[in-house]
């Protein structure tokens, strides 16, 4: 979802930026459509980044997995698994 709003955001920024759209007439007096397109520029770059970057500490988390076995008294382990990408399993 981070990443699709930053992407709007940024296509909004940069349609407002280069003047592809006029802003109507009651708006263009209070707001220069030239300054809202670097700001909303610059937020449609730093959700981007942020998206990125959450998404990634999201994906190299570590786990251990032990897995034992009992059998007749006697404990054995099994294997003992270390995964540093979940995507993997």
């Amino acid at each position: 979802m981070g990443i699709g709003i930053g992407i709007v955001l940024l296509v909004l920024g940069l349609i407002l930026l280069t003047g592809a759209v006029e802003l109507p007439q009651a708006m263009a007096d209070n707001i220069a459509s030239e300054t809202l397109g670097w700001i909303l520029l610059a937020a449609g770059i730093l959700s981007l980044v942020l998206a990125l970057v959450l998404n990634r500490q999201r994906r190299h988390t570590s786990d251990t997995y032990v897995e034992r076995r009992v059998d007749g008294g006697r404990t054995t382990v099994e294997r003992d698994y270390h995964d540093t990408d979940p995507g993997l399993r």
